[in-house]
């Protein structure tokens, strides 16, 4: 039977990524709705390709003309619930949008029982109680697509944890894997200089600037300690990070008779949206498929966390709980985009953030409309602090 897919942020890394899988297995998936915020030639060019029942735009501006240009019985759909709206036309859904625009297209997915592939990021650090809420509510499965939690996930599933999938009491440890990005081994004396194009060099993964410079400060990693947390409750004491720069290892579990499940495979996010397109089956086409004759060594070492802060504070960030996620990440925000002015050193950005974590109000996640407002709070507070760095 064919599965009908919504992919939205399909212009995107992920989007893209699942329409590929559709295209090695057209048999098995077709897709249902598209979703895009600005990009609407590349939406056009895949509504030709693979005729969805519905198109949604969420720049209303850029949507002018669009009906036209889409193919006959694809209906346009226009504006800032666009996205949510096109997550209810799919078996599955990817949300692969960018930003707290996505946190819509979770909430809706889940309220609609549908399977969420996530990798959406804000939605569980950002809105991690709210989602949760939703989530115990729903007959919908959410299936974690960012490499490190989809490795988790799969772990989880050789102690026959399935569906809505949570560590059991026989989880001693979950462990993820961060490569260490461009730093790794760097003490924070060597870090005091290091420029934009040094941060930016990313080891192993081709990504957007702001994740590659997250990577580079271990912010990445910690606020994916906060999303396993969210995930598969687990408490911050049970997650541990380690680093192995090779990327093969995605994560760990480690169980209480001392057995440790792990999850391998050769970089590609192909496999991880496939494993939530296939669940609880699996594709029949290999992605990351590792040659064993190739691999020589796997290594791994502690953070350093004198270095690299930031990962500190992301766990004391998810041990406050509520809205402390969200200041903390809106807060990053803030400081990454003023590195990449050349405002501020590398080595400012974890200083911004934990004194921006200090002065959290420690507001309560009761809805969506009190995460966005402290997001907002959060990057006046960053930005006012980063400006007194500036012109101290």
């Amino acid at each position: 039977m064919t599965m009908s897919v919504a992919v939205l942020g399909s212009s995107g890394s992920i989007g893209t990524q699942t329409l590929d899988i559709v295209r090695a297995e057209p048999d098995r998936y077709r897709v249902s709705a598209l979703g895009v915020a600005r990009s609407v030639d590349v939406a056009v060019e895949q509504a030709n390709e693979f005729r969805p029942d519905v198109v949604a735009v969420a720049d209303e501006a850029m949507a002018a003309g669009l009906a036209e240009r889409l193919p006959d019985g694809t209906e346009l759909l226009v504006g800032g619930d666009a996205m949510a709206d096109a997550a209810t036309h799919g078996d599955v859904v990817i949300n692969g949008v960018v930003g707290f625009a996505g946190l819509s297209v979770t909430l809706a997915a889940l309220e609609a029982g549908k399977r969420l592939g996530l990798a959406n990021k804000e939605s569980l650090i950002a809105a991690g109680p709210v989602v949760q809420r939703v989530w115990a509510a729903s007959a919908g499965d959410l299936i974690p697509v960012d490499s490190e939690h989809c490795a988790v996930h799969q772990c989880l599933r050789a102690n026959e944890v399935t569906g809505k999938v949570a560590a059991s009491d026989r989880v001693h440890e979950i462990v993820l894997t961060a490569s260490g990005g461009p730093f790794r081994g760097r003490t924070r004396a060597d870090l005091a200089e290091v420029t934009i194009d040094d941060a930016l060099a990313h080891p192993t993964w081709s990504m957007g600037p702001k994740i590659t410079i997250d990577s580079s400060t271990l912010m990445n990693k910690g606020l994916e300690v906060i999303e396993a947390h969210e995930l598969f409750g687990v408490d911050y004491d049970q997650i541990n990070v380690v680093v192995h720069p090779q990327s093969v290892i995605h994560s760990m579990v480690s169980y209480t008779d001392g057995a440790t499940i792990a999850q391998l495979s050769m970089p590609d996010m192909r496999l991880c949206i496939g494993y939530a397109l296939a669940f609880p089956d699996r594709l029949e086409v290999p992605y990351g498929a590792i040659d064993w004759t190739e691999m020589s060594r796997l290594d791994f070492q502690p953070p350093d966390l004198e270095a690299f802060p930031c990962l500190r504070l992301c766990y004391e960030a998810g041990r406050a709980g509520e809205t402390a996620p969200a200041w903390l990440s809106a807060a990053n925000e803030v400081a990454v985009d003023e590195f990449l002015k050349g405002r501020i050193r590398w080595v400012d950005i974890p200083e911004v953030l934990e004194a921006s974590l200090q002065v959290w109000p420690g507001t309560i996640a009761t809805d969506v409309d009190v995460v966005l407002g402290v997001d907002r709070e959060a990057r006046v507070v960053a930005a006012e602090l980063i400006d007194q760095r500036v012109h101290a």
